[in-house]
């Protein structure tokens, strides 16, 4: 979180994709950002290393809920509205969302990966803007009325609610959702009925992300986009251990060698200190080249993921790298 003004390959406007007003960034400041996610006003822990006092400090007496977060990594909800603990829907890109105040002080939707929703569907073919259903060269329509290219099979690791999995199938692609959580994918699921993608060719799985990357490979699947937004820490099923900094690189391997030779891409997001652009650029040109694929002769950018707030400041959220053939 800083002072700038600046804008990254991830940075999104303080309103919904596509011209709606479902969400906002309203401000940020004392290490906390003020968001509105359809009717409702959140107060949220921002991370950073350091602070600024708010810019519209009355814009946050309007909160309906805080999140106050405990020193063991957990943390607790203050409802100041009654009725503002229920589940709600709010649409973002022309997506729905069910939204619900986690123990985690997530709320399940992530309006800064808007843009990599954005150039997932131009990737496939569909338009920038997110949100229709459309005909994917050489498809057939499914029950669900959408054109699905059998060509286009996408992968989504660590896939939670599912943004990127909504996103890609409503842009005509196969997608294999995968998450360690059994209630996260419950949850996506409920959005993609939210979203008229129920029918869409979604396979749900709830597994370790690595684990069911290498059984791809034994069974030679092959992805024409893999999409991954990995944790700094997390558990897969089983209890398994996920650790970012010694997990990222053998996984980076593990979809490099389930990656279609043609016409393929990627987008690797982190939200860990220590992992900007430059560091997840160079992971990811590495694994790669070691799979055989020349990274250097498609497209590949890397910036800053964040969103600027309504008072003109920028909220980091971590980084987002992209590469297509």
């Amino acid at each position: 979180m800083d002072e700038s003004d600046g804008a990254g390959l991830g940075h999104g406007p303080t309103t919904g994709a596509d011209g709606d007003a479902s969400y906002a960034l309203l401000d940020v400041g004392d290490l906390r950002r003020l968001e509105r996610f359809g009717a409702r006003v959140l107060d949220r822990p921002a991370q950073s290393e350091g602070g600024f006092p708010p810019r519209d400090p009355d814009a946050w007496a309007t909160a309906d809920a805080r999140f106050e977060p405990a020193a063991d990594g957990t943390g607790r909800w203050i409802v100041a509205v009654p009725g503002a603990d229920a589940p709600w829907t709010v649409v973002v890109a022309g997506l729905t969302f069910e939204l619900r105040l986690a123990p985690s002080g997530q709320v399940g939707c992530f309006p800064e990966q808007v843009p990599n929703w954005r150039w997932i569907a131009d990737r496939l073919g569909a338009p920038a803007e997110v949100g229709r259903p459309v005909a994917a060269a050489g498809g057939e329509a499914d029950r669900s009325g959408i054109a699905v290219d059998d060509s286009r099979e996408v992968l989504n690791l660590f896939a939670y609610t599912g943004g990127s999995t909504l996103a890609a199938a409503r842009s005509g692609a196969r997608v294999v959702h995968v998450d360690a959580g059994r209630a996260a994918v419950a949850w996506a699921r409920r959005n993609a009925g939210l979203s008229d993608l129920a029918a869409a060719p979604i396979r749900w799985i709830v597994d370790d992300a690595l684990a069911f990357t290498r059984r791809e490979a034994r069974r030679e699947r092959r992805y024409a986009g893999i999409v991954l937004d990995p944790p700094s820490f997390g558990h897969g099923p089983g209890g398994r251990p996920w650790q970012l900094e010694t997990g990222l690189a053998e996984l980076l391997e593990a979809c490099a060698a389930i990656l279609a030779r043609q016409r393929a891409f990627v987008v690797l997001t982190a939200h860990t200190p220590g992992f900007g652009p430059d560091r997840l650029a160079e992971m990811l040109e590495t694994a790669l080249l070691a799979e055989g694929h020349t990274p250097r002769d498609g497209v590949l950018e890397a910036g800053e993921l964040g969103l600027v707030a309504a008072t003109g400041r920028t909220l980091d959220l971590g980084a987002v790298v992209r590469w297509s053939t």
